[in-house]
């Protein structure tokens, strides 16, 4: 029996299969002229796509010398790939970066895809952390290569453990944060590009700021380690707790941004359920500990030395798996005789405000509410995106009472609305009775929804990107949950929200679901709208509360208390979804101790890692 996994081993079903393959093949004038070594990869690519993964090959060629090459580009092997595996084969014109990750998002069960020469990157031979971290960045939703980003970051914590100094260390974070944040936070430019004659020169200095400030999280780290636990291998030791810690200051830290954390490539496996005990901080701490463990239990020297701790790291991950696996095996409770009604309308951003199209819209959203199906009960409650409407709320004079009987349902909507000079960004319910109580976001985003020092820059006439009124919105009071007639109370989150997992109510206050509504067409197609359908899914799992999802453009859907997607509607779709409301699981263990153990937890590894180096100043 073989003492390593095999395909045979692995689920593959559904997933994308990072594939390294060896196409180093001779070429004469453009042609292939040997593909011995293309079909001796036929057999691995057959048996990933029969077991249901989706191949992406990854592949050197030549020696361009970490320079861009066109005689060199693996767009040469392309024809005898193709005739080889009998299908077309998707190519990428880089390896890393967008065009990459548009070819891998957009591949479908029975595809295959090429990425261009890993040899065109200098960071390819030299192991650089950049090029690494940039790979790594692929365990983020929607690739979700969870195993290539625990290797990338093994590799980052042996290069900060083998830095001479903590400037060295932090230089090596940095360097690394840049390029994961860069391509896991790409989406950032997309708000730019709504309306890229006014916006659209601002689309990469907000990615370089995103994708360095992020990296500043890394490379803080890196540099205290490097002060704190001088020396191989505790530098790295520390490195890897510091940064649990610093994934859960980022929640914090200038209102916060709990985006692309070390633990969210976790959250489409088995894996994600220990989220329900450690939350997505732990999830953060598997990792590291992970990436770790090489170094922690590191014998000798050579490549045989990091044996044993990969080993325990294999070992970890698979328990971690089995643990998962055992939270999902029991059968939820029953679902709620609540019925309710999904709507996604399609509202794109470049024409959700246009006069013409927003009235189209509004139609659309009224006729899916509408619809009926003769073999299914109506829905007891319909709910409309984030900004569903065109008009503010104080200024809808019987509107909810014509809308509610228009859809023969209650109808929970996101809406504007304003209050003097104030505007809001809220959530209500329109019924026969008119208006129901109102929810107002108060967790906005910085230079989305509010400017900072916003005074200042309304005299200059700079306003928040997604304010429609005024310069921006104000914040509401805080979380709530909401009480309607007929429905289980609710905590409501309007889009970013759902992105911390300190905002969920517990205790007395728990609710028995969330509701999310969101305006993700801001986050473009590739990668943004998936990610934050991955956090959703998360705060399911850590409050063992089911989740209702509506997004303007995608992705609605229904999510269980254990996180798993029952129903969505897909990206730039109109549609709608009926279902059960799922029922409830009990308070979990998070919800009763929050992110405390996980902190800690990185807290003592990092003064283990501190250990000798204090026992040597108290010499």
């Amino acid at each position: 029996m073989a003492d390593f996994n095999t395909i045979d081993d692995l689920d593959l079903d559904g997933k994308v299969v990072l594939t390294r393959v060896d196409v180093n093949v001779p070429v004469e004038n453009g042609q292939v002229t040997d593909a011995t070594r293309i079909e001796k990869i036929v057999p691995t690519v057959k048996d990933i796509q029969a077991r249901g993964g989706i191949p992406v090959l990854l592949a050197h060629f030549d020696r361009p010398k970490g320079k861009r090459v066109d005689a060199m580009s693996l767009k040469v092997v392309i024809p005898a790939l193709e005739k080889a595996l009998g299908q077309t084969v998707k190519f990428a014109d880089e390896a890393i970066g967008g065009p990459a990750k548009r070819v891998v998002a957009d591949l479908r069960p029975g595809d295959v895809a090429l990425l261009e020469n890993t040899r065109f990157y200098p960071g390819e031979e030299a192991n650089d952390p950049t090029f690494a971290a940039s790979l790594a960045a692929l365990g983020q939703a929607p690739w979700n290569l969870w195993f290539l980003t625990v290797l990338a970051l093994a590799l980052l914590c042996w290069r900060v453990a083998a830095a001479q100094d903590a400037r060295a260390a932090a230089w090596h974070a940095l360097a690394a944060g840049f390029g994961h944040f860069a391509l896991a936070m790409s989406w950032i430019v997309e708000p730019f590009l709504v309306e890229p004659e006014v916006y659209g020169w601002m689309a990469p200095f907000a990615l370089f700021l995103m994708a360095f400030g992020g990296a500043l999280f890394w490379a803080v780290p890196g540099w205290i380690a490097g002060r704190l636990a001088p020396g191989f291998p505790r530098q790295g030791m520390a490195f890897a707790g510091l940064v649990v810690l610093s994934d859960w200051l980022r929640g914090w830290i200038f209102t916060g941004l709990p985006w692309a954390l070390t633990g969210h490539i976790w959250i489409a496996t088995p894996v994600g359920q220990t989220a329900a005990t450690f939350g997505s901080i732990g999830l953060s701490a598997l990792t590291m500990t992970a990436a770790a463990l090489p170094l922690v239990f590191r014998r000798g020297t050579g490549w045989r030395a990091v044996l044993p701790g990969a080993t325990l790291s294999a070992l970890l991950i698979a328990l971690a798996f089995s643990a998962g696996l055992a939270r999902l095996a029991p059968p939820l409770p029953s679902d709620t005789p609540v019925r309710l009604r999904l709507i996604q309308p399609d509202a794109t951003q470049a024409r959700k405000w246009d006069p013409y199209w927003s009235e189209v819209f509004f139609r659309r959203l009224l006729d899916l509410s509408a619809a009926r199906d003769p073999d299914r009960p109506a829905p007891d409650a319909v709910i409309w995106p984030e900004t569903a409407v065109n008009f503010l709320l104080d200024q809808a004079g019987t509107a909810p009472q014509d809308i509610a009987a228009y859809a023969g349902a209650p109808v929970i909507l996101g809406i504007q609305r304003s209050k003097g000079e104030r505007y809001f960004n809220s959530l209500t319910a329109f019924s026969a009775q008119g208006m129901g109580p109102v929810y107002d976001k108060f967790h906005l985003v910085p230079f989305g929804e509010y400017t900072p020092w916003g005074d200042v820059m309304a005299r200059l006439g700079v306003r928040a990107f997604a304010a429609q009124h005024g310069f921006g919105y104000s914040p509401g009071p805080g979380p709530k949950a909401m009480a309607l007639p007929g429905l289980p109370a609710f905590q409501p989150l309007i889009c970013y929200e759902a992105v911390f997992s300190r905002h969920l109510l517990t205790g007395p206050d728990r609710p028995l679901w969330l509701l999310q509504v969101t305006n993700d067409a801001w986050f473009g197609t590739v990668s943004g709208p998936w990610q934050h359908l991955a956090q959703a899914r998360l705060r399911a799992i850590e409050s063992g509360l089911p989740l209702m999802r509506a997004a303007n453009t995608g992705v609605s859907a229904v999510i269980d208390a254990r996180g798993q997607v029952r129903a969505e509607l897909g990206l730039n779709r109109a549609g709608r979804i009926d279902a059960a409301l799922p029922g409830a699981l009990p308070p979990t263990p998070w919800s009763r101790l929050g992110d405390w153990p996980a902190v800690l937890a990185a807290a003592a590894a990092v003064l283990v890692a501190m250990r000798r180096r204090l026992t040597t100043t108290g010499a």
